[in-house]
């Protein structure tokens, strides 16, 4: 063979090694394609099975979103339960009603900024902005307390039996005696977020909406991300959750759910919604009671948005090249108390959605289906996004248990990546 020839045959077997190699899938790419399989096939069973009208996942890994995928339908039931003809389907853009994620996107984020500028103390009195809770009972209730859960208050109160707006729900709450010992257990309370939310007000001097748009959403650039989405955004871009209230409704009329309060008389108040709600937030106090917002429960989002947000934290407060919270309060924050939870956020690895996750991971879960887990030691975090409402209320009187899937999915992420 002459030099030529062997010249030519060089390249040529070089061009097919190369083409070769890139045909191959590299490792990395081969995990996160048997991912996206898992993930299909956990997710879009349940949606085969009739168990959840629609989902959207979003996993992010090393900075790169590895898994972005939408499954279902946001609308499948009309209000009398029918299948709707066509259903809605579900894209990756559609926003959720993210229900308790209000706690930590918005409010638990506001009091980080508010303690980042020196504005309050995460260990000051509520009384101290609140004066109502200067009682001998309440006095030593803190800011803390209320974050972690702590300060003693009822689990639930269907405050919409006593007020019709903030200013009342704020009184109401106030007024109620303590149902535990301050500090003594962890009791999650969707009144405790209220008052952050009255305390968020009280020291900005800004409306609570007002302030996390400015604060918060604005700078992170999550411009679908609102209270009382509808006006702003087309309903049809709103995943649907539930025919009314109907659960509400059974915590308040049931007692054997262990939800009913002295005092109440179901039949004293007869507000309930009788029409699918899609864009209008499901939890009760916070439409019922508050026009929609609410430092417990009401705003809407979807999975790109509540990433970034997600992306500044695990980024210890940095978003781009701006410190947005220092790194001092994150820390604060994402620390883990006795009860093996955060400041707002839960940390507590039995929980489904995080279950064994490594220490410092975090997250939180919402009534509606939604739900985050970020886990820093890996640069890894996962928002899953579930309207399960819009399937009903099942035989049993209650909403489909998506804490399976939750874990389900939650154990795939931790095997591939």
């Amino acid at each position: 063979m002459g030099m030529c020839e062997k010249i030519i045959t060089a390249v040529l077997t070089l061009l097919i090694y190369t083409l070769n190699s890139s045909c191959q899938t590299t490792p990395d790419n081969q995990k996160i394609t048997a991912l996206n399989a898992s993930i299909e096939s956990i997710l879009q069973s349940k949606v085969d099975n009739d168990e959840i009208p629609g989902a959207v996942i979003m996993i992010k890994k090393d900075g790169r979103v590895v898994c972005e995928r939408a499954f279902g339908y946001a609308q499948k039931y009309d209000y009398n339960h029918k299948l709707l003809n066509p259903p809605d389907r579900m894209t990756t853009d559609d926003l959720f009603d993210i229900a308790s994620l209000t706690k930590v996107i918005g409010t638990t984020t506001s009091i980080m900024i508010l303690s980042d500028k020196g504005k309050l103390n995460i260990d000051d009195p509520v009384c101290k902005y609140i004066k109502a809770f200067g009682s001998n009972e309440k006095k030593n209730i803190t800011i803390r307390n209320l974050l972690t859960h702590t300060a003693g208050l009822y689990e639930w109160y269907p405050l919409y039996y006593r007020a019709s707006d903030k200013q009342e729900s704020y009184k109401v709450i106030a007024d109620l005696p303590l149902a535990f010992p301050v500090g003594e257990k962890r009791h999650y309370s969707d009144l405790g977020f209220d008052l952050l939310g009255e305390i968020i007000e009280i020291v900005s001097g800004q409306p609570l909406d007002v302030f996390m748009e400015q604060n918060i959403f604005l700078p992170l650039k999550m411009t679908n991300t609102c209270f009382n989405p509808l006006g702003r955004v087309d309903r049809s871009a709103i995943a649907a959750t539930s025919a009314g209230n109907p659960y509400e409704k059974r915590m308040v009329c049931d007692s054997t759910l262990g939800f009913r309060v002295k005092g109440i008389d179901p039949e004293e108040w007869n507000g309930w919604r009788t029409y699918i709600l899609r864009g209008e937030v499901n939890d009760g106090n916070a439409w019922y009671a508050n026009k929609g917002i609410s430092g417990a429960a009401g705003l809407f989002s979807n999975a790109g948005d509540l990433q970034k947000l997600v992306d500044m934290l695990m980024n210890n407060g940095m978003a781009g090249s701006e410190q947005f919270i220092s790194s001092g309060t994150i820390k604060e924050f994402l620390t883990k108390d006795k009860y093996n939870n955060g400041l707002g956020w839960m940390m507590d690895s039995s929980n489904s959605f995080m279950k064994n996750a490594p220490e410092g991971s975090f997250g939180h879960t919402g009534f509606t289906g939604t739900s985050i887990t970020v886990i820093p030691s890996r640069n890894l975090s996962v928002i899953l996004l579930i309207n399960r409402q819009n399937r009903g209320l099942l035989d049993n009187g209650e909403y489909y248990n998506v804490n399976k899937i939750r874990m389900q999915v939650f154990s795939a992420v931790t095997k591939y990546l």
